[in-house]
C-alpha cells in the first residue's frame, strides 16, 4: 500500500513539475512576444541603424558572424581533443585527469570573467582593440570547454559492440572512429554544439568587453553589436524598451530556427 502511494505522489508530483515548468515556459515567451510583435515593424530590418530607425539587422549579421566564426575555431579542437581523450589517452593517466576537471570548471566559469580575459588578452595585449575577431576569440574559449565535454559524453555513450565489430573486420582505428564512432554520436555532439551556440546568441557580458556595441555592420576587425548586446543597449538606454521586446522576439526566433535545424540534421545522421 505505502508503495502505491508513493508511486502515486511520486507520478502526481512529476506531472506537476511538467505543468509548472511548461506553464512558465509560455507565460515568459507569450509575454515576449504579445509585446514584442505590437511594436515589431519592418524597418527593424533594414541594413542601417540610426535614431530614427533601430535596426536590428546589423546586430543579426554580427551574431551570425559569431556564431559562424566561433564554431569554426572551436568545434575542431573540442572534437579532437574528446577523441583524444577517450580512445588515445591512458584511462588512469594524472595528466587526463586534470584535463577534464579543468574543462568542467571553465565549463561554470561565469562570462564576465571570460570577457575580461578576452579584453586584456586579445583587445589590449593582442592589440585586435574592440572587434568582432576579439569577441570570436572569447566565445571559442569559451564554449570550447562545452564542446569537449559533450563530444566525450557522446563517444562513451557510443555502444562497446560497434568498436569490437569494426576492428573484428579489419577495419583500422582511426578509421573506425571516423567512419562508425563519429556518426553514431553525432546526436549527442550536436547536443553539445546547440547548447554552445545558445550561450554565444545569449552572451553579452563578454562581448561588451571584447567586441563592443557600435550598432553597425562590422567586418572581423571592426567594433559591432550582436543582437543580445542591442537587447541590452536599447533597455538600458530606456527610450526603446517596446523595441527591445521586439529585438528580444526575433533572439528566440532565431534560436529556435537554430535547435529546429541542428535536429533535422542529428535526425539524418540518425536514420543513416
Amino acid at each position: 500500500m505505502r508503495i502505491d502511494r508513493l508511486s502515486l505522489l511520486l507520478n502526481i508530483s512529476l506531472k506537476l513539475s511538467i505543468i509548472l515548468v511548461l506553464g512558465i515556459f509560455v507565460l515568459l515567451v507569450g509575454f515576449i512576444f504579445f509585446k514584442g510583435i505590437g511594436a515589431f515593424s519592418f524597418k527593424f530590418l533594414e541594413w542601417q541603424y540610426n535614431s530614427n530607425n533601430i535596426s536590428m539587422m546589423p546586430a543579426i549579421i554580427n551574431t551570425l558572424q559569431m556564431i559562424i566564426f566561433a564554431l569554426l575555431l572551436s568545434i575542431p579542437f573540442g572534437i579532437f581533443g574528446a577523441i583524444f581523450l577517450t580512445e588515445y589517452s591512458h584511462k588512469k593517466s594524472k595528466i587526463i585527469s586534470f584535463v577534464q576537471i579543468v574543462s568542467e570548471t571553465l565549463v561554470g566559469i561565469p562570462s564576465i570573467v571570460y570577457g575580461l580575459f578576452g579584453y586584456l588578452a586579445f583587445v589590449v595585449y593582442f592589440g585586435f582593440k574592440t572587434s568582432i575577431i576579439a569577441g570570436v576569440l572569447t566565445l571559442s574559449i569559451m564554449i570550447l570547454p562545452l564542446i569537449l565535454r559533450s563530444t566525450q559524453e557522446a563517444l562513451l555513450n557510443v555502444p562497446e559492440s560497434y568498436k569490437e565489430a569494426s576492428f573484428a573486420l579489419g577495419i583500422s582505428k582511426l578509421r573506425t572512429i571516423f567512419y562508425i564512432l563519429l556518426p553514431a554520436a553525432i546526436p549527442g555532439i550536436l547536443a553539445g554544439i546547440i547548447l554552445s551556440i545558445g550561450r554565444i546568441i545569449g552572451e553579452s557580458a563578454a562581448l561588451l568587453y571584447t567586441s563592443g556595441s557600435v550598432a553597425q555592420m562590422a567586418g572581423l576587425f571592426d567594433s559591432g553589436r550582436t543582437l543580445s548586446v542591442h537587447l541590452y543597449a536599447l533597455s538600458s538606454e530606456g527610450l526603446y524598451i517596446n523595441e527591445a521586446y521586439s529585438s528580444a522576439m526575433i533572439l528566440i526566433l532565431l534560436v529556435l530556427l537554430i535547435n529546429i535545424c541542428s535536429n533535422l540534421i542529428a535526425k539524418k545522421f540518425t536514420r543513416n
